[in-house]
């Protein structure tokens, strides 16, 4: 196996563990959005200090999902990208 083969082969690796830290971001994502849409009605009935402070901190929170998301589809964009250049040397 030469030398593209075996990138290529670590950039399927990282591509099914990006896979699967997606699969788990999406899930936390999921629970922390329910999480902030309660926090959120609770400080808009109650309206206390506490109230208000956890709503914006679950707000924080679901934002660093978002984010974390993002950063994700930029690497496998990247690693797609890399891929394809490897393949074109692999074909030429």
């Amino acid at each position: 196996m030469n030398r593209v083969e075996r990138q290529l082969l670590r950039i399927t690796d990282e591509l099914l563990r990006l896979d699967r830290e997606e699969d788990l971001l999406l899930g936390e994502l999921e629970m922390h959005r329910s999480l902030h849409d309660d926090a959120s009605r609770d400080a808009a009935v109650y309206g206390t200090p506490v109230e208000r402070e956890n709503a914006y901190e679950s707000g924080k929170d679901v934002a660093a999902f978002e984010r974390a998301l993002t950063g994700l589809a930029s690497r496998r964009q990247a690693l797609h990208a890399k891929r394809r250049k490897l393949l074109t040397r692999l074909e030429g």
